[in-house]
C-alpha cells in the first residue's frame, strides 16, 4: 500500500445550487445517517434564542438556521454534494466545482471532510443547508457536547477508509476544532501537519485567510497530481508555494510570496 488519505473541516458558507458533477460521477448517501437524525431532532426542538446562544450567533443567523432545522429532511429540502456546496476559504483552495472527473473520483475516495453534524463525509456526498460548529455545546441524551456525541465514530470510519482506499499516511488539512473529534492519535498511521506560510516584508508569516484557503489548495493538488510518497508530496507548488527549510518529518511548511489584493491582481493580470 501507498499513498495518502486527507481531512478538511467543512464550511460555514453555502452554495445549495452548485454545478453537477462531471462525467457520470454520482453523488453519494452521508453514512452516518441515524447520528444526524439525532442531532436535527435535537436542535429543532430549539427556539431561535436558544440557538442564537448556544452557537454564539446573531439573531438573524439563529432565524435563519431554526427554520433550516424545521425543514431538514422534508421532501422539497435542497440537497448537494458536500465540496461542491461547501463555499469557504478552504473550499476557495479546493474548488471542487472546477475538478475533472478523474480528480474528484481520487477525492471522492482520499479526500474527508469533518462535520459536527454528519461526522465524516466523501466529497459527493449529498448534505442539506445547515450550520453546526464542532466545538458547539450542544447536550443530546447521550452527551455533553458533539465531542463526545461522535466519540470513537469518526476516528474508526476514517482508519476504515484509510484501510480501504490503501493509504498509509494522512495528511491533516483541518482545523485544530475538528481534527480533535477524529482522534487522529488512535489511527495508528503516521499523521503530517502543514503550514502555509507568507512572505511579507522579507518575513514568513502565518495568515489565517491564506492558510484557510492554501488548505483546500494543497488538497486540490493531491487530487490532481496523486502522490505516493513522501517525497512527492513535499512537491507541492500551487500557486507559488515551495517547500521550506523548517520542514520537520512530521510537518511540511510551505512558504510563497504573500499574494496580491485581488484588486491589484486584476490589474496586472
Amino acid at each position: 500500500m501507498s499513498g495518502f488519505t486527507t481531512v478538511l473541516s467543512p464550511a460555514k458558507t453555502l452554495e445549495m445550487d452548485p454545478p453537477s458533477t462531471p462525467g457520470d460521477l454520482e453523488s453519494t448517501t452521508p453514512r452516518f445517517a441515524a447520528q444526524t437524525r439525532q442531532l436535527v431532532e435535537t436542535l429543532g426542538d430549539q427556539s431561535p434564542a436558544t440557538l442564537e446562544r448556544l452557537m454564539s450567533i446573531s439573531g438573524t443567523l439563529a432565524a435563519l438556521n431554526h427554520d433550516r432545522w424545521q425543514a431538514f429532511n422534508t421532501r422539497g429540502n435542497p440537497r448537494g454534494p458536500a465540496a461542491l456546496c461547501f463555499r469557504g476559504d478552504v473550499y476557495q483552495g479546493l474548488e471542487a466545482w472546477t475538478m475533472k472527473k478523474t480528480s474528484l473520483a481520487w477525492a471522492q475516495d482520499h479526500v474527508r471532510i469533518l462535520s459536527g453534524l454528519y461526522g465524516l463525509l466523501r466529497p459527493l456526498d449529498r448534505i442539506q443547508p445547515y450550520r453546526l460548529e464542532m466545538g458547539t455545546r450542544l447536550k443530546t441524551e447521550a452527551a455533553s457536547n458533539l465531542y463526545e456525541f461522535w466519540g470513537d465514530r469518526i476516528g474508526k470510519a476514517l482508519k476504515k477508509d484509510m484501510a480501504d482506499n490503501g493509504s498509509e499516511t494522512l495528511v491533516n488539512l483541518a482545523s485544530d476544532e475538528y481534527a480533535k473529534a477524529a482522534r487522529l492519535e488512535t489511527l495508528g498511521v503516521p499523521i503530517i501537519s502543514t503550514k502555509f506560510l507568507q512572505l511579507d516584508g522579507g518575513k514568513a508569516k502565518f495568515m489565517s485567510f491564506y492558510a484557510k484557503q492554501s488548505r483546500g489548495l494543497m488538497a486540490r493538488w493531491m487530487a490532481d497530481h496523486r502522490p505516493k510518497t513522501i517525497a512527492a508530496l513535499r512537491k507541492f507548488d500551487a500557486e507559488g508555494y515551495s517547500l521550506s527549510d523548517e520542514s520537520t518529518a512530521d510537518t511540511l511548511v510551505f512558504v510563497r510570496p504573500k499574494p496580491l489584493p485581488i484588486a491589484q491582481r486584476r490589474k496586472t493580470g
